[in-house]
């Protein structure tokens, strides 16, 4: 079969697409694309290292709570110790009273025994004075409450009958206000005014029954005075040591108040530093390998890399349908500055020649 071939002395063109190998715009595109990706992928792997380091600090929080617990820890192991020492002194002087108390009652008889029931009304009539203080008191308040609640009466009815042809709307609540006021102190009044006569009458009662023990009983108290007045003296003591005992064992309760609240503390520190932890991997950017297309976001940041990318794409369009042509030898004419449309700066006249295969 014959082909036609073309003019021996034409030099062939290039085919529009097919660049030197080093130059092949896939080749070309990763070749100048591969630093800058790099570059990038180094810098979020420098910062995802430093988020990293940052994590791996120790916060101020867990500091600041680490004192917190070694301060309530030592003030618990002190208050222990102190309140140790306080049972054991207390139980002491409980055991050494006893024993006194017993080789005392030992030595004086049945005498202790039978002026019991005088001391035991001397304990009562005490009492019974101590509520008749406070009865005092409560009534005192009370008489004054109402005394006042009284004032505040008249002077909210001589506002609401000033003006005896308008209706003043706020001194009219403040006289109901002031009359209901009133008659709460009236009953608080009545109450302890009866509480009052009832535990005075109690405290003469009492008195009068130890001024009656006191006369039958005068030689048996006077013989066992000592062992009465000595029990006097160990209950006070042990009195002053039950006290110091419960404000040790509260002290107690709230340092380990705060050191349980300090642990929690420290537990949700832990939880949020392990939360930020596990949310950082994902948060970080990751590099898109070699051959894959940069985000857009990344390509914007490059300062114009997305219109290099879309010329780069359409190139390689034009060049694979140039390759799937017969022949594109009638480009061998064309100037440098010919138009794709057919008009250009050259008048040169060319032939089309299909190659035949043999």
């Amino acid at each position: 079969m014959e082909r036609e071939v073309g003019p021996p002395n034409e030099e062939r063109l290039p085919t529009p697409g097919a660049e030197r190998e080093g130059d092949h715009p896939e080749t070309k595109g990763y070749g100048e694309g591969a630093p800058s990706m790099k570059r990038q992928g180094d810098s979020i792997s420098d910062l995802a290292k430093t988020e990293e380091e940052v994590e791996e600090e120790l916060d101020p929080r867990i500091q600041e709570e680490l004192e917190r617990l070694n301060q309530a820890s030592e003030e618990i192991n002190r208050l222990e110790l102190q309140l140790d020492d306080a049972r054991t002194a207390y139980r002491r002087i409980l055991t050494e009273s006893a024993r006194r108390l017993n080789t005392l009652a030992t030595q004086l008889g049945a005498c202790i025994e039978k002026a019991r029931p005088y001391y035991e009304a001397r304990r009562l009539a005490k009492e019974a004075q101590q509520y008749t203080q406070s009865a005092a008191l409560r009534y005192e308040r009370a008489v004054s409450m109402h005394s006042a609640a009284r004032e505040m009466v008249f002077v909210a009815e001589q506002g609401v009958t000033a003006d005896k042809n308008r209706l003043d709307p706020t001194w009219q609540e403040m006289l109901n206000h002031a009359t209901c006021k009133v008659n709460e102190a009236e009953e608080e009044r009545l109450r302890s005014e009866f509480e009052h006569q009832r535990v005075t009458r109690q405290c003469h009662e009492a008195e009068a029954k130890v001024q009656t023990l006191q006369k039958s009983l005068k030689r048996v108290i006077l013989k066992s005075r000592p062992y009465f007045e000595l029990k006097v003296q160990f209950n006070t003591v042990l009195e002053e040591h039950k006290s110091r005992v419960t404000s040790l064992e509260t002290s107690v309760s709230q340092a380990k108040l705060r050191y349980s609240g300090t642990l929690r503390n420290l537990e949700k520190i832990s939880e949020e530093i392990h939360a930020r932890r596990t949310q950082g991997p994902h948060l970080a950017h990751r590099t898109p390998p070699l051959g894959a297309e940069a985000p857009t976001s990344m390509l914007d940041s490059e300062g114009g890399t997305s219109a290099d990318t879309i010329s780069l794409l359409s190139l390689q369009t034009i060049a694979s349908d140039l390759q799937k042509s017969d022949s594109v030898e009638h480009l061998r004419g064309l100037g440098d500055v010919t138009s794709l449309d057919g008009r250009g700066g050259g008048g040169g006249t060319f032939r089309h020649h299909r190659s035949v295969s043999l």
